[in-house]
């Protein structure tokens, strides 16, 4: 039994030795600088496009079976030819791949996971579209558009129209800028360094937003949103944890229905505005600005030499240095305002 047992495991590594994994690539393809637009729509495999000075423009095919099982490429061409599609076109700047079953019944046993690595110039934009693996895209100037329903979504370096969706996974991205739309269904969302129009949405995760400028609308119904360094116009609220913001530069819009909320104003533009279902409130204002307060609570904590108008246990209303931008805090738990 053990000489069996010894020669199932020597033929099984040479099995595994000469299988096709995740990390090779099945086919690689040579492609031209001059590609301006990638169009790619595969079932069940993960997409990278990159735009990195000094990478060869090509595309490299990965392809692994079920439940990332490495197959030999003897199996993979069998299996390709009988049950899937994969084209592959070059044609007036664009590249276009599509991987898809050719039927829809099919041994869900025999499938395979089907992904692309793509290298191209900076000036590329993409249209992608993957139902099982996650979405990568970095250093490109352009029109990026791509969704996945089961994968994550990881953005960098990447300046233009960007439109994003996940139904399963949390979202990356970094180092964007201009117009930036992300939306996951079942995931965190962490965004860093980014500047412009930007609008993040998760309905099961956690924010986690740090150095943005310009709009920023962030919104969760299922987590905690912390944001430091942010400048421009925020607007964010969560249905289901609490709030922490800290080095905040210019407009504020946040609530939340189930948490407390911390916000630290370095200075303030057009308005402050916080809303607080349950939970308490600390707010920190600059000293130096002229404000006019609107403070609600059970209980408002507040003190300012500066101060002029009508000062309750549950109610603050009036100015600050002659007034200004409105400043307005509604709180069903303790609200403390302090100044900086």
């Amino acid at each position: 039994m053990k000489r069996i047992f010894l020669l199932l495991l020597v033929a099984s590594q040479t099995v595994f030795a000469s299988a096709q994994d995740s990390r090779t690539p099945y086919l690689t393809k040579a492609l031209s600088s001059s590609i301006r637009n990638v169009f790619v729509k595969t079932s069940g495999g993960s997409i990278s496009v990159s735009g990195e000075s000094g990478q060869t423009p090509r595309l490299e095919v990965y392809i692994v079976g079920n439940n990332n099982q490495n197959l030999s490429k003897e199996e993979i061409s069998k299996r390709l030819n009988e049950d899937y599609t994969l084209d592959i076109d070059v044609h007036d700047n664009e590249l276009h791949i599509t991987a898809k079953n050719k039927q829809n019944m099919f041994n869900w046993r025999k499938s395979l996971s089907i992904g692309f690595k793509i290298y191209v110039s900076r000036q590329t934009a993409s249209n992608l579209n993957t139902s099982g693996g996650s979405i990568h895209i970095d250093n490109v100037t352009g029109e990026q558009n791509f969704s996945t329903s089961g994968g994550s979504l990881h953005v960098d370096n990447v300046t233009g129209v960007i439109r994003g969706f996940t139904s399963g996974g949390s979202i990356q991205v970094s180092n964007a800028k201009q117009d930036i739309q992300l939306t996951t269904s079942g995931g965190s969302i962490n965004a860093s360094n980014c500047e412009g129009n930007i609008k993040l949405s998760t309905s099961g995760g956690s924010l986690n937003l740090n150095n943005l400028s310009g709009t920023i609308r962030a919104s969760t119904s299922g987590g905690s949103v912390h944001g430091n360094r942010i400048t421009g116009e925020l607007i964010t609220g969560t249905s289901g944890g609490s709030v922490n913001l800290s080095a905040i530069s210019g407009s504020v819009d946040a609530s939340t229905s189930a948490g407390s909320m911390h916000v630290q104003m370095l200075s303030v533009s057009k308005y402050v505005k916080i809303d607080a279902s349950s939970g308490h409130v600390d707010l920190q204002l600059p000293s130096n600005k002229g404000l006019d307060l609107d403070l609600r609570g059970n209980r408002v904590s507040f003190n300012s030499t500066a101060f002029t108008g009508r000062k309750e246990k549950d109610r603050v209303d009036g100015k600050v240095n002659g007034g200004g931008t409105p400043v307005e805090v509604a709180g069903n738990g303790s609200v403390n305002v302090t100044f900086n």
